[in-house]
């Protein structure tokens, strides 16, 4: 695998990396020349995007992990440190949107429930992925991170972070929360030299919104709003995580990367 070594050296933790925005990332970084564990809850989908990275002579290994879990965060963190001898990033994509996972249309407005219908089971799921992982990542990768002198920490909110809408109220809570909590993260370990960012992506291809964009009607409007007239795609996110993750984002932290076409502009 030739790579211009952006990451050269670097170790790297992406969880949701079995498919879309995490599976780009995990093998834009490798490219770039990083050791990266790949982690999910899909073993097979997770496994193959390792077993990708190291055919194309790249370096990564999956891991199985729930990001609910305060324990496996330790063991992940811990697997990280022991195979490649450091952390120096952290990519925080693992995510929900609230929809029902046996729905393969969207129908209505939203992937999830109206805030009136919503009940508190699927709201406290939601967050417990989408935000409550954030933190417990950011947590556990912290110590790590202190011993290898500094790192980068890079959280996936979106433009529901930034913006109401129609979507989840849920989905919209909790990565407004991932967004502020970044930026408390980052003041917080500055001395540490450890940068923590988000990331918002708006309308992008991928497997969590293609229930939306299978609909031809909630596709065309989304496309009418994102003023560069196309849907994003998985590399588009994964670019913007690779710079926050180079030494070239070294002056880079507490900060909103919007990745969205235009779409938060209008």
């Amino acid at each position: 695998m030739q790579h211009p070594g952006r990451l050269e050296g670097k170790v790297a933790i992406v969880t949701g990396g079995a498919s879309g925005i995490g599976a780009e990332t995990a093998r834009l970084f490798a490219r770039h020349g990083a050791s990266v564990l790949v982690t999910d809850m899909n073993e097979a989908l997770g496994s193959s995007v390792a077993a990708e990275i190291g055919k194309a002579n790249g370096t990564a290994m999956f891991a199985t992990q729930d990001v609910r879990d305060e324990a496996r965060w330790a063991a992940i963190v811990a697997l990280a440190e022991s195979t490649y001898g450091r952390l120096d990033i952290l990519c925080n994509i693992a995510g929900i949107s609230g929809r029902d996972p046996k729905l393969n249309i969207q129908t209505g407005h939203t992937a999830g429930p109206r805030l009136g219908d919503q009940t508190l089971e699927q709201w406290n799921q939601v967050m417990a992925i989408n935000a409550t992982g954030v933190f417990l990542g950011t947590k556990a990768a912290i110590p790590a991170m202190q011993r290898a002198g500094g790192g980068s920490i890079i959280n996936i909110s979106s433009i529901c972070g930034i913006i109401g809408s129609h979507a989840n109220a849920a989905y919209h809570a909790s990565k407004g929360a991932v967004r502020i909590f970044s930026k408390a993260a980052a003041i917080q370990y500055a001395p540490d030299r450890i940068r923590v960012n988000s990331v918002h992506p708006g309308f992008v291809d991928t497997p969590m919104t293609q229930p939306g964009h299978a609909n031809p009607d909630i596709a065309r409007r989304r496309i009418e709003v994102t003023p560069l007239g196309r849907f994003g795609t998985p590399y588009d996110i994964a670019a913007g995580c690779l710079y926050l993750a180079s030494d070239e984002a070294s002056w880079v932290t507490g900060s909103e990367l919007v990745i969205d076409g235009g779409m938060t502009a209008n």
